[in-house]
C-alpha cells in the first residue's frame, strides 16, 4: 500500500506552492492549491504550467490519478484532505491564525499538518493548538520541484509516529527525507547563511569581486559539495588537515551577528535582486532577468540529471 495521501492540500500558492503541488501530483496525489485572492491563483496557475514543463524535461515519472486544482475557498480546498502543507508567508501570527482556522472543524483530527516554514520553530507554531501532535515541519528546498530533499522537523509536541509517517511519504515520491532536531533556521539554511555571511564579508573588504566570488564558490566549493557532502569531504581531506587549517583560519572568519551594511544599503535603495531589476548585480530589464532565470533552471535540471546518476558518495 502506498504511503502517499490520496488527497493533499497546499495552502499558499507563492514561490513554493506550484512546485510542491506539481511534485505530489506527478506521484499520483490529488492536490488542491489554496490562496486568498483570484490574482494569486492566476499567478499560481501560470507558475504550475511552467513547473510541469520543467518536470517533463527532468523526466519525472507521472503516476496515474494525480491532478491539481486551484481555489480561494479554504473549506473546499481542505475537504477530505489527508495532508495539509502550509506554505503561507513567514509570519508567525499568520501561521497560528491558519492553524486555528483549520482546527475549527475544517479538517479531521487525523489530518497531518506539515509546515514548509524555513525557520520558524515548529514548537512555537504549535503553541495553542488543540492537537499539536499532528504538526510537523516539512521544509522543501527552493525550487521544490527540482531539489529532491526535504527536511523533516518535529516540534516538542509532535507525535513521534508522525515523523516516520512523513518520512515514508517523502520517500514515496522519491525524495530524500532528512530528519532533524529543531534548531533556528534548520540545517540547510544554517549552513547556507554561514556561507553567505563569509561571502558578504569578503565582498565588503574588497578581497574579491562578485563575479570572482561566484566562480570560486561554484567551482571550488559547490562542484565538490554537489558530489561529496561536508562530512565525507573531511574524511577525504583528512581530519588532521582540517585541524591544521581551522586552527588559524576559524579565528579570522566572519562572525558578525547583524545584517551587513552592504545589504542594508541596497535594501534602502530599493535594489532587492531579480524582483527590482538589480541587487548584487544589475540586470538590463525584465528580459535579461527572465533569461537569467531560464539559465538557472536549465543548470539545475542538468545538475539533477547528473547527480541522480551518481551513487551516494
Amino acid at each position: 500500500m502506498s504511503s502517499l495521501p490520496k488527497i493533499a492540500t497546499v495552502v499558499g500558492s507563492g514561490t513554493m506552492g506550484p512546485g510542491i503541488a506539481a511534485t505530489l501530483a506527478r506521484a499520483g496525489v490529488v492536490v488542491r492549491v489554496y490562496d486568498i485572492s483570484d490574482q494569486a491563483i492566476e499567478n499560481a496557475k501560470a507558475s504550475y504550467a511552467m513547473v510541469n514543463g520543467v518536470l517533463e524535461t527532468v523526466g519525472t515519472p507521472k503516476a496515474d490519478g494525480g491532478s491539481v486544482t486551484f481555489g480561494t475557498d479554504l473549506a473546499e480546498s481542505v475537504a477530505d484532505t489527508e495532508l495539509v502543507i502550509e506554505a503561507i508567508p513567514e509570519r508567525l501570527e499568520l501561521k497560528k491564525a491558519l492553524l486555528a482556522q483549520l482546527e475549527e472543524g475544517l479538517i479531521g483530527d487525523d489530518v497531518i499538518i506539515a509546515s514548509n516554514t524555513s525557520g520558524i520553530p515548529i514548537t512555537t507554531m504549535g503553541e495553542g493548538m488543540k492537537a499539536p501532535g499532528r504538526l510537523i515541519g516539512m521544509h522543501w528546498s527552493n525550487p521544490p520541484h527540482l531539489i529532491p530533499m526535504i527536511e523533516v522537523i518535529p516540534g516538542d509536541a509532535t507525535d513521534p509516529a508522525l515523523v516516520d509517517q512523513v518520512v515514508d511519504i517523502v520517500k514515496a515520491f522519491d525524495y530524500v527525507p532528512v530528519v532533524e532536531k529543531e534548531t533556528p533556521g534548520f540545517v540547510e539554511n544554517r549552513v547556507l547563511y554561514a556561507i553567505l555571511r563569509e561571502c558578504l564579508d569578503l565582498l565588503e573588504k574588497g578581497i574579491v569581486t562578485p563575479e570572482g566570488l561566484d566562480a570560486c564558490v561554484k567551482w571550488g566549493i559547490g562542484y565538490k559539495l554537489s558530489v561529496i557532502g561536508p562530512t565525507r569531504l573531511l574524511d577525504m581531506a583528512g581530519l588532521d588537515i582540517y585541524k591544521a587549517v581551522s586552527g588559524y583560519l576559524n579565528a579570522d572568519l566572519a562572525d558578525r551577528k547583524d545584517t551587513p551594511p552592504m545589504i542594508e544599503e541596497k535594501i534602502a535603495a530599493g535594489t532587492l535582486g531579480f524582483k527590482s531589476g538589480g541587487g548584487m548585480y544589475e540586470y538590463d530589464g525584465p528580459e535579461a532577468i527572465a533569461a537569467k532565470r531560464k539559465e538557472i533552471v536549465t543548470g539545475l535540471v542538468a545538475a539533477r540529471k547528473t547527480l541522480s546518476s551518481i551513487p551516494n558518495v
